[in-house]
């Protein structure tokens, strides 16, 4: 068998590129198809608001918009949520604890006011009861639940939210509490020294030397380094080191610009905020926060091919033209 290909193969080689073109051509065509499919966001991602206060996802209310001429609050905090009925309540907890106390702190000299968008991403389990649960607790102004009709990525679900803000100032925050919440003062202070707009990154680009670091197997450092090197070369974001930490604060200006653009839904949406960030010359930051590595992470090193190709597309996609920025 061996010997007849080797025969066969000069006859073959000249005829290669032939028969690639028709399988280049389906690629081709099914990634424009997909490409397109992304650039369709406001479309992929109608929604119902989920009102627990008043008991029922039935009926849609309308959203707020980011674009409203005014903020009702000071801070927005946006956090995405699949499947997170067991880590969600230990998040809202810390995060409610420290929100409520700056609130009663700063009563009747600036009265400090917030919102926390819970956005359930499709979810399977109870997060949305846990969700409604902490809106009955502080009312509906204060803990605010969107639900999403399917699982959109996360991505998706952090752009929707923000995009329904109230806030001056929008913090996404990860539901399984790995940052420190009380952390948000690091990054209010870096973004007063960004003028108050523009984008402030919570990195955790300290510990790569760290003991939790060091007990990784050596082919999740393998990947963690490869994307870190996917991130810088493919997609050109040098000024950040650590672009997956879940714990980011934009100013409101920034965060419609970013999210209004952003296309991609799941693991990679972060990186594509930064590179949206340099295209559009929005001042960016990184600060490093208090980060504990937690059990059950949904991130898995077989999505390594899938973040490149989505690097990739955004890439190709904004240099081409075939998703445009719009300010």
């Amino acid at each position: 068998m061996g010997v007849d290909v080797l025969v066969l193969w000069p006859v073959l080689w000249p005829a290669l590129p032939v028969m690639l073109v028709p399988l280049i051509a389906i690629l081709t065509r099914v990634w424009m198809s997909w490409v397109r499919q992304l650039d369709a966001v406001a479309a992929e991602l109608s929604d119902a608001s989920w009102d627990p206060v008043e008991g029922t996802s039935a009926s849609p209310t309308p959203l707020p918009s980011i674009r409203d001429a005014v903020a009702r609050h000071d801070l927005s905090v946006v956090v995405p949520a699949y499947n997170e009925e067991k880590r969600l309540p230990l998040f809202m907890d810390e995060a409610l604890a420290y929100l409520c106390k700056r609130r009663d702190e700063t009563r009747g000299r600036g009265d400090f006011t917030f919102e926390v968008i819970v956005v359930d991403d499709g979810s399977t389990d109870g997060t949305k009861d846990v969700a409604a649960r902490y809106a009955r607790k502080y009312s509906g102004d204060v803990v605010r639940c969107l639900q999403l009709r399917r699982n959109c990525g996360k991505g998706a679900a952090v752009r929707r939210g923000a995009l329904a803000s109230r806030g001056k100032f929008v913090l996404f925050a990860d539901a399984d509490g790995a940052t420190r919440f009380s952390d948000v003062d690091r990054l209010e202070d870096a973004m007063r020294s960004l003028g108050g707009e523009g984008v402030v990154a919570g990195s955790r680009a300290h510990l790569q030397s760290s003991a939790a670091v060091a007990r990784r197997n050596a082919l999740r450092n393998f990947l963690m380094h490869g994307f870190h090197a996917l991130v810088r070369f493919v997609a050109g974001v040098r000024n950040v080191k650590d672009t997956q930490c879940g714990f980011k604060l934009f100013s409101r200006d920034a965060a419609r610009m970013l999210f209004e653009n952003c296309r991609l839904r799941r693991w990679a949406f972060d990186v594509e905020l930064f590179y949206l960030a340099q295209r559009l010359s929005l001042p960016v930051k990184e600060v490093s926060v208090t980060w504990n590595e937690i059990p059950g992470s949904k991130v898995r090193m077989s999505g390594i091919a899938s973040i490149a190709l989505e690097l990739f597309t955004c890439v190709v996609a904004y240099s081409f033209g075939i998703w445009q920025i719009h300010v």
